[in-house]
């Protein structure tokens, strides 16, 4: 079974355990080396103690006879001419007291099945070198070495289960809040209400968590709501235009008595299904612009030429009317990038100028400028058509919002709410301000080379089986 497919308590105890485990056997390796080299020490300073005696009878007078050594002491004392003169080894020992006599210094030697520590140290006399040798057995150590190593064993294997049972436990109460905010979530999904998740009184990873997935559902439901917002509203403008169209093509078909009264009637009825079609082309666009996950991007210089070429496209739908359109653009480094396309951004300045064109009447002016700042560009669209109503400003960016009357056009009151989807994907912002005794000015700033998120779902592959139900459940409130 893949490590990534087991949840995260059983993560969190196996990684806690193997991390203990490792841990607590180079501890266990360490511990048992140091306790072998204690044994191993005291050993020696058995043995230098059984010898110290008999060095020091050498040192003084070798020709004297030396005392017996003490019960259970192993010595050798051996003369310059390799004959002992004190010798309790064991007789494997013992036969091999002359070699031993020529190498002195501390081993461990094994013979018949036994296994002795030997020290070995020589003396110098006038009468020539004595070697004293003493022995110890190692099977008392080596037992209490054998049961060191067995309590290391079971005193690890004791505090590894206590501790992979403290890390379940632990694992459990760290993600019992998550296990909480699932079913929370889950039961938002079964019966959707107005309330939110649960928000812990801790202030930790979980309860930020939640915050955050509040924030998302909140924006969700207003989503939401502006979509039954939109729906109603569509249906109502679509059932105008349609409901003409019907009685205009019925009186054509029942009341028409000539050539040219039936023309005027197609006429009127074509001018009724161009609205539809504007219409229908409005809502598409809006659609499209909703859907976008990733802004375009285009240089200042390329969105200097498409303002240029958005005032030319004004001038030619003017209509006869004595309109100026003006632009100008003003920038240092043409090279500078934009998180805008040149089609949206032509599209953001067509609305522009046909909105203020619309509120005009025969004589007026527009002007386009094209600012670079430190951190930022403007866009500004200014006319001198009188303005908005104050009182409407705050609504003039919704969809299928009329203007006053100072403004109005007829239109579907998508124009502006396209620019500001255009302007909300690229990551920027939009104001519109009146202008005393002129008219309205409309601002829009984006930044340089912004990096803004996708648009996405919370993810939910390669995730263990609680981040899976959590992001299922989350995926069940965002659809």
């Amino acid at each position: 079974m893949s490590w990534s497919r087991l949840g995260i308590r059983t993560r969190i105890t196996g990684g806690s355990l193997l991390i203990a485990a490792l841990t607590s056997v180079v501890a266990g390796i360490l511990i048992f080396s140091q306790v072998q080299r204690i044994v191993t020490d005291g050993q020696i300073v058995v043995l230098e103690n059984v010898e110290a005696p008999y060095l020091t009878a050498l040192d003084l007078d070798p020709t004297e006879a030396f005392d017996p050594p003490g019960a259970s002491q192993l010595v050798a004392v051996v003369n310059p001419s390799g004959v002992p003169k004190v010798n309790t080894l064991p007789n494997s020992l013992a036969e091999r007291a002359t070699e031993l006599a020529s190498s002195p210094g501390t081993r461990t030697i094994d013979v018949d099945s036994a296994t002795y520590l030997v020290r070995v140290t020589t003396v110098a006399t006038p009468q020539g070198t004595w070697a004293v040798i003493s022995a110890s057995p190692n099977d008392v150590q080596q037992s209490v070495l054998d049961q060191v190593a067995l309590l290391l064993v079971l005193s690890i294997a004791a505090i590894n289960l206590a501790f992979g049972g403290a890390s379940w436990l632990i694992g459990g109460a760290v993600l019992s809040p998550v296990t909480q905010l699932r079913r929370s979530a889950a039961a938002l999904v079964r019966s959707p209400t107005k309330e939110l998740l649960p928000v812990g009184s801790a202030h930790d990873e979980i309860a930020e968590l939640a915050q955050t997935l509040n924030e998302l559902i909140e924006q969700l439901r207003d989503s939401t709501d502006r979509e039954r917002h939109i729906v109603s509203d569509a249906s109502h403008e679509l059932r105008t235009p349609i409901a003409i169209l019907q009685t205009q093509l019925e009186l054509a078909q029942a009341d028409a008595t000539s050539l040219s009264q039936l023309k005027g009637d197609v006429k009127a009825a074509q001018a009724t299904v161009a609205r539809l079609a504007a219409l229908a082309t409005s809502m598409l666009e809006l659609s499209r612009i909703d859907a976008q996950t990733i802004p375009g991007s285009a240089t200042l210089k390329e969105l200097s030429a498409e303002l240029a070429d958005a005032a030319d496209r004004g001038r030619r739908h003017l209509g006869g009317r004595d309109i100026s359109i003006e632009y100008d653009s003003t920038f240092t480094d043409p090279d500078t990038r934009l998180p805008i396309s040149t089609a949206d951004f032509g599209r953001l300045c067509n609305n522009l100028v046909d909105n203020a064109v619309a509120a005009m009447g025969p004589h007026g002016t527009v002007v386009l400028g094209l600012v670079q700042h430190a951190s930022d560009f403007a866009l500004s669209v200014t006319d001198d058509a009188g303005g908005m109503d104050e009182a409407f400003l705050p609504y003039a960016l919704n969809r299928f919002s009329q203007a006053d009357a100072a403004r109005g056009s007829g239109g579907s009151g998508l124009g502006l709410a396209i620019v500001s989807a255009l302007v909300d994907v690229a990551g920027g912002t939009m104001t519109l301000t009146n202008i005393v005794d002129s008219g309205l000015e409309v601002e829009i700033r984006l930044p340089f080379d912004q990096e803004l998120p996708r648009r996405s779902q919370v993810g939910s592959d390669v995730v263990t089986a609680p981040r899976r139900r959590l992001a299922r459940t989350i995926n069940r409130v965002i659809d």
